[in-house]
């Protein structure tokens, strides 16, 4: 079902990696400044403009250099 495709991703989401509190977010990918574009995850940082901080293979690689991009300001 649909709804079950909905949930599974979720159930992969972690709210800590590498020592860091990741931002979870209602989006799509789980995580705050993270964004699933051509198939990999982008995570951007905004704060008066969009700055790309990379694209990764997993949506947690991406919320992990978000996290330390922000690191407690968020």
């Amino acid at each position: 079902s649909a709804e079950a495709a909905v949930a599974l991703p979720r159930a992969c989401v972690v709210a800590e990696a590498e020592g860091l509190r990741l931002h979870l977010s209602s989006n799509s990918t789980g995580y705050r400044g993270v964004y699933k574009v051509n198939g990999r995850f982008q995570a951007v940082q905004m704060g008066g403009k969009k700055v790309s901080l990379g694209c990764f293979g997993t949506a947690v690689e991406a919320a992990v250099a978000y996290a330390r991009a922000v690191g407690e300001r968020e």
